[in-house]
């Protein structure tokens, strides 16, 4: 047994264990991990985030669980409240970047929101023919730091989303690491409302960054409108997705949301 001492934080509901990690002194394997998050026996949350130094020019390092204990590319949200806890923590200035698997990450601090310049995104696949459950679905694709189904419906609020996204994110198309699932409704020309079933907590969040990111980048391609586009989480926070969108290919793409501190803590594990 080790005492942890730790801290919680949420984006747009999207909850995570904050962890600072530049002593290298904390090794969590998956179950560890798995029982932090227990929102029963342990403090509860989406993910965990460690605080590591970092390298290649970069002012840390940024690792990512999911609650299931498996290490993601990138997290959205969690990158936002990453950049404050490292301001808070670590005396970070308003502007720090940080590495991830998905790359280098750069965030701008503005009072209690947060920017991030995320990397550019990938394997854009429009109109997909997906055959899942007995039905041919139409969805759409993109990796925004993390691969991300997206199906457009008229009526949010009607969608089994634990039900439909989790027969879809574990389709053979996205094997072996899956894809999380997002379902979208139009609110206006540039504004939606989003739903989001996350691989690795293997149910719905109030919040997930990349998705949001996703979403817009599939809207704006099929809406063909420009940015920013405003998109409502589960939870009710709006969070800004801006880019630049040249030939269904998007550069400079930045999410801006909430990164609220919840408590501190020390738990054994």
């Amino acid at each position: 047994m080790i005492m942890l001492r730790f801290t919680k934080m949420n984006g747009a509901g999207n909850d995570f264990i904050l962890i600072d990690n530049r002593a290298g002194e904390v090794h969590l394997d998956r179950s560890r991990i798995a029982h932090l998050c227990d929102r029963h026996r342990g403090v509860g949350a989406d993910g965990v985030l460690l605080l590591e130094n970092g390298s290649n020019n970069a002012d840390f390092r940024m690792r990512y669980f999911n609650a299931d204990g498996g290490e993601a590319e990138m997290c959205g949200n969690g990158a936002r409240c990453f950049a404050r806890f490292a301001n808070k923590i670590a005396g970070a200035p308003k502007r720090i970047s940080f590495e991830t698997p998905a790359g280098v990450i750069s965030a701008k601090l503005i009072n209690d929101l947060v920017t991030l310049q995320m990397t550019e995104p990938t394997d854009l696949r429009i109109n997909m023919k997906l055959p899942v459950a007995g039905e041919t679905k139409t969805v759409h694709f993109i990796n925004s730091g993390v691969p991300h189904v997206v199906i457009p419906v008229s009526r949010i609020d009607d969608v089994d989303v634990r039900r439909e996204g989790s027969a879809i994110r574990s389709h053979n198309t996205f094997s072996p690491n899956g894809a999380n699932v997002n379902f979208i409704e139009k609110r206006g020309s540039d504004k939606l409302a989003v739903r989001t079933y996350e691989r690795g907590v293997e149910d719905e969040t109030l919040a997930c960054g990349t998705g949001v990111v996703a979403s817009a980048l599939i809207f704006a391609t099929l809406e063909n409108t420009n940015g920013p586009i405003t998109v409502i989480a589960r939870g009710g926070d709006e969070l800004q997705v801006g880019f630049e969108k040249s030939d269904n290919r998007f550069r400079n793409v930045t999410l801006t949301g909430p990164a609220d501190f919840v408590f501190d803590g020390t738990i054994d594990v």
